[in-house]
């Protein structure tokens, strides 16, 4: 288990404690303290000091992707599993999941996800359906070959890294791209696949993600945000030397990141908007690359097609729409 954190004192030990009630075996929990400046170097101490499963590994603020790589790099088990600090594992989930990847015979198994904001919220997580041992109905998994999963799960928004068990025969040699920060775990993914023979899916929210408000996807725009345009491009030219069918659905999902990107622009107060000028320019200028390919539009979420066709005719007319629709729906 690999859990990589960055100033999370505030909620480390309850992330541990959820891994450590798991119900599995040989547990091995390393935690990557990635350059914190708070206290949580001194929870990792207290949490060492009760708990022999446990090793720190320091880092000077390498970044996320880094911190993956070495808690990879340390990892003894056979197994691989990536937990962020500010989520938590559900009862049960982590024998459940080695069950299914076992039955299979798969490399990588995967559970859905259920969001909570509270500790009341998580509670009720916590305490709700177990997810059985032995996975039925609704929750029994579905198999893909690595192209199905291409197509069935990362191009239509699994991308996420977390909430998944890996042989770490799997992953061999494959990283984390350095010094990136949105979407690097897609990419992940995506550079799995050569190596990917089989994969299990199951519905059952197991793994509780936690809608941290200091989160990377909810502060405020900055140059990091660009990363999640530019690691789907990097995914679209593997995906389309992989399958050129496939190119339609690797550029859709490069305008929505694109408009994602622009949407984080519009919603900066006046003065850093336009700063931020030049990065709204390179969104438009991508995005125009690319929105004539009406072929994209059936591999859009409902209502992006108009977004993608306003922004690319009158860009400053959709940030300032989108800016004042945001603003209202807050108040």
């Amino acid at each position: 288990m690999i859990v990589p954190v960055h100033n999370g004192a505030a909620y480390l030990e309850a992330c541990i404690d959820s891994i450590l009630a798991q119900d599995y075996e040989s547990l091995e929990v390393l935690i990557i303290n990635d350059g914190s400046t708070d206290d949580t170097a001194a929870v990792c101490e207290r949490l060492c000091g009760r708990h022999g499963c446990l090793r720190v590994i320091t880092l000077p603020d390498l970044g996320v992707s880094m911190a993956r790589n070495r808690g990879i790099e340390q990892a003894q088990g056979d197994y691989i599993m990536f937990v962020d600090a500010d989520d938590r594992l559900r009862p049960g989930v982590l024998k459940s999941l080695h069950g299914l990847l076992r039955r299979t015979n798969s490399d990588m198994a995967g559970c859905g996800f259920a969001a909570w904001g509270s500790p009341v919220e998580w509670e009720r997580l916590r305490t709700g359906e177990e997810m059985p041992e032995e996975l039925a109905g609704e929750y029994a998994g579905r198999t893909f070959d690595s192209g199905c999963y291409l197509k069935e799960n990362i191009l239509r928004g699994n991308t996420r890294c977390w909430s998944k068990l890996y042989r770490r025969d799997l992953i061999g040699q494959v990283r984390f791209r350095e010094g990136l920060t949105i979407g690097e775990d897609m990419l992940f993914l995506v550079e799995l696949l050569p190596r990917l023979k089989k994969a299990v899916e199951t519905a059952y929210p197991g793994y509780g993600y936690y809608r941290n408000p200091g989160g990377a996807m909810c502060r405020p725009f900055t140059p990091d945000y660009m990363d999640q345009i530019y690691c789907w491009e990097m995914a679209r030219e593997l995906i389309v030397k992989r399958d050129a069918s496939l190119s339609a659905q690797a550029d859709a999902q490069i305008m929505v990141a694109i408009l994602l990107t622009a949407g984080k622009i519009a919603m900066l107060p006046t003065k850093e908007r336009r700063q931020a000028k030049e990065y709204l320019r390179v969104c438009h200028r991508k995005l125009k690359g690319i929105a004539g390919n009406r072929e994209c539009d059936s591999y859009l979420p409902a209502g992006y097609g108009i977004k993608v066709r306003l922004f690319a005719c009158l860009p400053d007319v959709y940030v300032r729409l989108y800016g004042c629709r945001k603003f209202f729906r807050k108040e």
